[in-house]
């Protein structure tokens, strides 16, 4: 069965999300949980205690937030799965009209993204 992982990007700073968002939330997470199709997931903390470790022509560089250019953050993610492509893909969709709905002030990005199950094989340069 496919697993996705979904991801939830937005202005960071805008404010916390309406309680009516939240408990849309909770009911949707827990039909989906029972369903067998929401894995895991949770929000993220915001970019001031974030650390990025960049790699650049073989230097390893860390990096501390808060980054003052980031326009938009990973606010969120999902551990999913679903029987099909197109499940999921409505799933994400449902998922990110809870946010239309009942915040309709928030500009986000739900992003879906299907777990690659097996390593790629390598190929030769």
């Amino acid at each position: 069965m496919p697993r996705f992982m979904g991801f939830v990007r937005m202005q960071e700073d805008i404010g916390a999300p309406p309680q009516a968002l939240m408990d849309a939330m909770d009911a949707y997470i827990g039909d989906q949980a029972q369903g067998g199709h929401f894995l895991d997931g949770g929000g993220l903390y915001g970019t001031e205690d974030a650390i990025n470790f960049v790699v650049r022509k073989g230097d390893t560089t860390r990096v501390d937030g808060p980054y003052a250019e980031a326009k938009e953050v990973v606010g969120g993610w999902a551990l999913l799965q679903f029987d099909s492509v197109e499940e999921a893909v409505a799933g994400q969709l449902e998922f990110a009209e809870l946010h239309a709905k009942y915040w309709p002030e928030c500009e986000m990005v739900a992003t879906l993204r299907q777990i690659s199950e097996a390593p790629s094989e390598a190929t030769e340069a």
